[in-house]
């Protein structure tokens, strides 16, 4: 079977990148690390660097070779957290790593990447079987930057 593993193209500061990922993002490890011993359109050998690493159980390689195309929307991750305070513990240490917040409980960080910080209940939500209960849900996540569980919750069962 074979195996899938997310490639992130970084201009720079790849291992730094994975560094803080695999710090703030639970059950996370920096692994293999290695140099492209030849030329490549990016540069002479040594100037490419691989790094492996796993984000929960997700398996990624950053891939330092410089500038090509930039991140953008199109790819994004998501992390699905269980409590209000994982929210804002993974969203504060990406906001003050540089990162800047967008609506939805997105997030674009220092290097260029989206993220999706949102909570495990809120894709139960709208998935659910009470369709006006889901849109009020996703009416109140609309409305957000991080998201605020209490809220969505509130807007679900109808409360104000």
């Amino acid at each position: 079977m074979p195996k899938i593993i997310s490639n992130l193209w970084f201009a720079k500061d790849a291992r730094e990148a994975v560094e803080f990922y695999v710090s703030v993002i639970p059950n996370s490890t920096a692994g293999a690390s290695t140099t492209v011993p030849a030329d490549t359109p990016s540069g002479p050998p040594g100037s490419v660097q691989v790094i492996a690493f796993k984000l929960g159980d997700q398996n990624f390689i950053a891939l330092e070779a410089g500038p090509f195309d930039p991140f953008n929307h199109a790819f994004s991750i998501l992390v699905e957290c269980d409590s209000q305070a994982e929210i804002d513990r993974i969203w504060d240490a990406f906001i003050a790593n540089g990162g800047e917040p967008e609506q939805c409980g997105w997030l674009k960080d220092r290097w260029g990447l989206s993220w999706q910080i949102v909570p495990r209940a809120l894709g139960e939500m709208i998935a659910g079987t009470d369709r006006e209960a889901a849109k009020r849900a996703t009416e109140a996540m609309l409305g957000m930057v991080k998201l605020a569980i209490a809220a969505l919750e509130r807007a679900y069962r109808g409360e104000p």
